[in-house]
């Protein structure tokens, strides 16, 4: 399922949020992406309508089984790709920013192959 990058962004940083705190509200997105509540707002009211998000009447906000498979996915893709490019010496700021970049485009093949290559050399010793 092929969704926009906004989008895949908010799941992952409701995801994020959640393990961090336990709940998530709009303002707290808004907070963590740095984003005007109003323009969280109506993200939320499409993440909604897709149905990859549901709100109880608290405000708090739940990832249904498909946004938490695509926010799994995409912090998946951005944990992995940033331990990768540190391992290969990049410092952590700039390899978090630009595995949060690359985790959007790349493909699942490419991705599963470079998954591969970092579980067979995470544990080597350096030369």
């Amino acid at each position: 399922m092929k969704i926009l990058e906004s989008a895949e962004n908010y799941l992952e940083t409701i995801l994020i949020l959640r393990e961090q705190k336990g709940s998530v509200r709009a303002i707290d997105i808004a907070h963590h992406l740095g984003f005007s509540k109003p323009s969280v707002s109506v993200a939320l009211k499409q993440l909604e309508n897709n149905g990859f998000i549901t709100r109880d009447s608290s405000g708090n906000i739940y990832l249904t089984s498909d946004g938490m498979e695509i926010a799994a996915s995409i912090y998946e893709r951005h944990s992995l790709l940033g331990k990768l490019f540190m391992m290969l010496g990049v410092s952590e700021e700039t390899a978090m920013a630009d595995a949060c970049k690359i985790e959007h485009d790349i493909s699942a093949e490419t991705f599963e192959c470079i998954k591969k290559h970092y579980e067979i050399n995470r544990n080597k010793p350096d030369d």
